[in-house]
């Protein structure tokens, strides 16, 4: 075992997702940015890009099987929910959620989540996809934010007013990332989870309300 994976094991919120039940510390992001943002208020057809190995789509079935108590009335409501999570990596399965080992950039993509969806509309796109990094920081933000870009494309399937959550780079290109999103987004935010590595210059970009 590397000492990178060594550590990663030895990491308190491993751990504790672990005990929660939950396959990475990534899901303690996700929490924390539902708590800040309301991501899933009303979200029962969800898509995760970049999915593996799985706590994002755990997540998301928790609160999609909550709204579908919590929303039963007559403005927006579902009988049922779909959660499809995409990653170049295999999944291991989970109870009522659907995964596909693909390339998110492969143009076929788009119809095979729209094959799933029924062609219906989605309320929450969420990625927390990431290039392999190269540790050359500057190519590696360019390299982020044109995969950034290629997954902003998918912000079409979204209904009116959905949501989008993407993970992006800070650096030279993130400004011009972040105009685009504003271009699709009435509302556009950004946030750095307290649960992200403080030496990671990851950071999110949140989307409400799509054009």
């Amino acid at each position: 075992m590397s000492r990178e994976s060594k550590q990663h094991k030895n990491d308190p919120q491993y751990k504790e997702a672990k005990n929660q039940g939950y396959r990475a510390r990534s899901a303690f992001k996700l929490f924390e940015i539902q708590r800040r943002f309301n991501l899933f208020k009303r979200a029962f057809y969800i898509l995760d890009i970049g999915s593996a190995p799985g706590s994002w789509l755990q997540v998301s079935k928790k609160m999609a099987e909550e709204n579908l108590e919590k929303y039963n009335d007559s403005y927006y409501h579902r009988d049922h929910y779909k959660i499809l999570g995409i990653d170049t990596k295999k999944i291991s399965p989970i109870e009522h959620v659907e995964t596909i080992k693909m390339d998110i950039t492969d143009p076929s993509s788009k119809q095979v989540i729209l094959k799933h969806f029924n062609g219906k509309k989605l309320d929450l796109i969420l990625s927390d996809a990431s290039i392999n990094k190269s540790g050359n920081k500057f190519s590696d933000q360019a390299r982020q934010v044109h995969l950034c870009e290629k997954i902003l494309a998918f912000s079409e399937l979204l209904k009116e007013n959905g949501t989008m959550l993407i993970k992006v780079f800070q650096g030279a290109d993130f400004d011009k990332f972040f105009h685009r999103m504003k271009r699709r987004f009435f509302t556009v935010r950004s946030y750095k989870p307290q649960a992200s590595n403080k030496k990671s210059n990851e950071i999110y970009l949140i989307g409400l309300k799509k054009r």
